[in-house]
């Protein structure tokens, strides 16, 4: 029997329409209620929203027009396009993933979009295909239907129970209100301040409220003196920028649930969050291969860690950030969830956790390599700041570019290396178990990756000139899957070719010499 063609769901018309009618109202309001001119400078961004809104409303419709889509046995096929049609396909035992996303306007119509993917970098906008937009209870059963090839009972919490005869899902992490102060401090605190600040004034602007007036008004900034209206600012600027990442927070991962649901071929890990923007995305555990948690150093005192699965199908680049399994958060919860994640998809099994174990420390002269380094950038910064001296000053005066900025920028440099430098080699480590290859690095962010080492694909051993001088050298492992490479970084050399070995067993013995397999071997 042949399935029939189906279309997306009509409700996505009238969607559009109210859409066009709200993208029209900014511009009316502000020519009628406010008398702005049609032709005054200010109106032409309300009149390029309108227009986007309107076209964009359009191109939806449209879309919707020439969509067809159908479920068969073994294909799920889309078609699609208005003056060039696409017909594509795949196959159902090829879906890896079947992700559910609603905007803020879907939620309103009860439509989802859903999105198929069949092991490709489905997050980059690479998905064998997208839905949207579905009914919401058609979106849930499709899911179902790919997944688990079982009837599901849809409820209203969006649920998506476990098919008969299988084992029900296992909740790993929930939501957090606590964790807003984790995610408060960051330099793109700054970034959102300004674009909020920019688009309000700008807004304000529009209905003859000048708020620069106002803020000039509110002191006098001549008395307090450049440096204290710049400290002002910076602070003022900061302070509003934290509070709207910790609104931003809520609004992104309200509901947050990670758990783990049976899937047709074993178990996925899946996780729901939003207020707005509900988004629910799929891992499928037979291609998860291991666990990343980075810690930046700012924060680093305040234990806060961004979580990451290292999984084939899943871009570590994308904006969406689909590898994150948890916000950012505590440390010290992170490693446990982390745990969960890599007991429940093999290798753990009931030995201790990963990422809780001590690893091994590299030798010294890592930390000498690092220091130098830091020497040679503070000497750098040095020699162009007396030669830019030397060579502008005869020509023009500059009274800035004086002997005490040049070396005052020298002397912060240098320590600010020398800092980084001590935290690089206290973030160095790796230890081998019997599932996994486990490394730590990095200054800035020091991530500790948990691999396993059936995923390493290929072993990479480079040394550098001075390491060569140091005796030290970089054990990398690729696999198809995460950043693609995890380095031990500066590792003794005379350990090197053991771990490289050990990372990847098999894999090397076909190369390597009889003597300098026995000396890895007695090593």
């Amino acid at each position: 029997m042949t399935a029939e063609w189906q279309r997306l769901s009509p409700r996505i018309i009238w969607v559009d329409l109210v859409i066009s009618v709200l993208a029209l109202l900014p511009a009316l309001v502000a020519i009628v209620v406010f008398d702005v001119e049609a032709g005054a400078g200010q109106l032409w961004p309300l009149i390029g929203l309108a227009a986007f809104g309107v076209f964009g409303a359009l191109a939806d419709i449209v879309r919707w027009a020439v969509t067809r889509f159908r479920v068969s046995p073994r294909h799920v096929e889309l078609k699609t396009g208005l003056f060039v049609r696409k017909h594509r396909s795949v196959q159902r035992d090829r879906i890896r993933s079947v992700d559910i996303e609603a905007k803020l306007r879907h939620r309103v119509a009860r439509l989802r979009v859903v999105a198929i993917g069949a092991g490709q970098q489905s997050a980059a906008g690479e998905s064998a295909f997208s839905l949207d937009a579905l009914g919401r209870e058609d979106a849930l059963e499709l899911q179902q239907r790919l997944l688990n090839d079982a009837p599901v009972t849809v409820t209203e919490e969006d649920p998506a129970p476990a098919p008969a005869g299988e084992a029900p899902r296992r909740v790993l992490a929930r939501f957090e209100p606590s964790w807003f102060i984790y995610n408060m401090f960051s330099i793109w605190a700054y970034v959102m301040a300004l674009g909020v600040l920019w688009g309000g004034l700008w807004a304000l602007s529009t209905v003859g409220v000048d708020l620069v007036g106002f803020v000039m008004s509110a002191a006098d900034w001549e008395a307090l003196g450049v440096p204290a209206t710049v400290a002002i600012a910076v602070v003022a600027v900061g302070a509003f920028g934290a509070v709207g990442l910790g609104v931003n927070y809520f609004i992104e991962n309200w509901g947050f649930e990670l758990d783990r649901v049976p899937s047709r071929e074993g178990t996925m890990l899946r996780t729901r969050k939003g207020l707005f923007t509900t988004r629910e995305v799929n891992r499928d555990e037979n291609r998860l291969r291991g666990v990343a948690i980075t810690e930046p150093v700012l924060w680093r005192w305040m234990g806060v860690s961004d979580t990451h699965v290292i999984t084939t199908g899943l871009d570590a680049w994308s904006f969406a950030d689909p590898a994150a399994v948890l916000p950012r958060g505590p440390v010290a919860r992170a490693r446990a969830v982390a745990g969960e994640v890599l007991g429940g998809f093999g290798g753990a099994g009931g030995d201790a956790n990963p990422m809780t174990l001590r690893l091994r420390r590299h030798p010294i002269r890592a930390l000498r390599r690092r220091l130098v380094w830091a020497t040679v950038v503070a000497l750098a910064v040095l020699t162009v700041g007396v030669l830019l001296k030397s060579a502008l000053e005869p020509v023009v005066e500059l009274a800035w570019l004086d002997w005490t900025l040049v070396f005052g920028t020298t002397a912060g440099v240098w320590v600010l290396g020398l800092l980084l430098a001590a935290a690089g080699y206290r973030a160095l480590g790796h230890r081998l178990t019997d599932d996994y290859l486990i490394t730590r690095s990095g200054a800035l962010n020091r991530t500790t990756a948990v691999l396993q080492r059936s995923a390493v694909s290929t072993i990479m051993i480079r040394e550098s000139l001075f390491q060569r001088r140091l005796k030290l050298r970089t054990v990398a492992a690729m696999t198809a899957a995460g950043d693609g490479r995890y380095d031990a970084v500066d590792v003794d050399a005379g350990d090197s070719l053991d771990l490289a070995r050990q990372s990847a067993p098999g894999l090397l013995e076909p190369f390597l010499e009889p003597t300098a397999l026995a000396a890895g071997r007695r090593a």
